[in-house]
């Protein structure tokens, strides 16, 4: 296999994500695994820019790192008189260890027939077997089965964004959106002064 800059940044990124994942789940502090969840969060946002999706990146920071993660945040620096400062002992991740291995076992041995092609065809037949064989590709690129599609529409994040403020567009959505997640603002300091008084 060859190392590339690809391959070490998908390698980077999925340590990130998955190390993230596992340290929201078996870090005692709740700050810590809010911090983390956004490590996490921000790990998924790299593997979508290495798959050419930067759309779904910067949703991805824009949406659960710059908004649901602060938001835990703040409600954790809310909430922390009431909760208290002593620590829980969890029991019952031996338990919970036990189930996921197992629900991974039963997934692997459910799934491990679909890789051969052979099993594909003899469970579903050859049409879901040669589901691939139509898909867009190079057109330069030579096989049996394989079509060029030259009709394909690229979408891209600029047109993303043209779609989201014009008429014909998601421009209205995008409005009520907007007065939404103001009227959720305005109601947050509401109560926000409330409990100061």
């Amino acid at each position: 296999m060859e190392i590339t800059w690809q391959t070490i940044a998908f390698f980077a990124f999925a340590v990130m994500t998955l190390g993230g994942g596992l340290m929201v789940v078996i870090s005692r502090n709740l700050w810590h695994s809010a911090l983390f969840l956004m490590l996490s969060l921000f790990g998924t946002s790299g593997l979508f820019v290495l798959l050419v999706a930067p759309f779904l990146a910067a949703v991805q920071v824009l949406v659960y790192i710059g908004a649901i993660a602060i938001l835990v945040l703040f409600a954790i620096m809310l909430t922390r008189r009431m909760m208290g400062l002593e620590e829980t002992q969890n029991t019952q991740w031996p338990a919970a260890a036990a189930v996921a291995v197992l629900l991974f076992i039963i997934l692997v041995i459910t799934l491990s027939p679909l890789v051969d092609e052979k099993a594909v065809t003899d469970i579903f037949g050859d049409k879901v077997a040669n589901l691939n064989a139509h898909l867009p590709v190079d057109p330069d690129a030579k096989g049996s089965g394989v079509v060029a599609n030259d009709d394909l529409k690229i979408v891209t994040v600029e047109k993303i964004g043209e779609a989201l403020v014009t008429r014909d567009g998601f421009v209205l959505p995008f409005e009520l959106a907007s007065i939404l997640l103001t009227a959720a603002l305005i109601g947050a300091i509401v109560v926000a002064r409330e409990d100061e008084a």
